[in-house]
């Protein structure tokens, strides 16, 4: 498993698109498998659920993106899962880690082009 998270400000839906846009083209084997939103008062929260294949580990391995907003202030927390064959430890993280990188330059673009709006 690796990990991700940051705070900044932004919009909200905005981000959601940039990130779906970025992910899913960052990879032929990218596939979005599902997503919850909900909106309570001013807050608004969104999970999104991708997988790949990981040509390193031959398996797929998942990428959970969860979105939280309030305004324009937006938190990112993104997890990993899935990129190990072993059975009682985990090894071979590779694939993980090479998803998560495509989210982290995503995210860290987003605000880099943020700054000259």
């Amino acid at each position: 498993m690796a990990k991700y998270e940051k705070s900044f400000k932004g919009h909200f839906n905005e981000l959601l698109d940039w990130l779906h846009k970025d992910i899913t083209n960052g990879s032929a084997s990218v596939s979005y498998e599902d997503g919850s939103d909900i909106t309570m008062g001013e807050t608004k929260l969104a999970v999104r659920v991708y997988e790949r294949y990981s040509m390193s580990g031959g398996n797929r391995v998942s990428l959970n993106v969860t979105v939280a907003g309030y305004g324009q202030e937006l938190f990112v927390s993104a997890i990993t899962s899935g990129g190990s064959q072993a059975v009682f430890f985990k090894m071979n993280t590779l694939g993980e880690e090479t998803f998560l990188e495509l989210c982290i330059k995503s995210v860290e673009d987003y605000i880099n082009e943020a700054k000259y709006r």
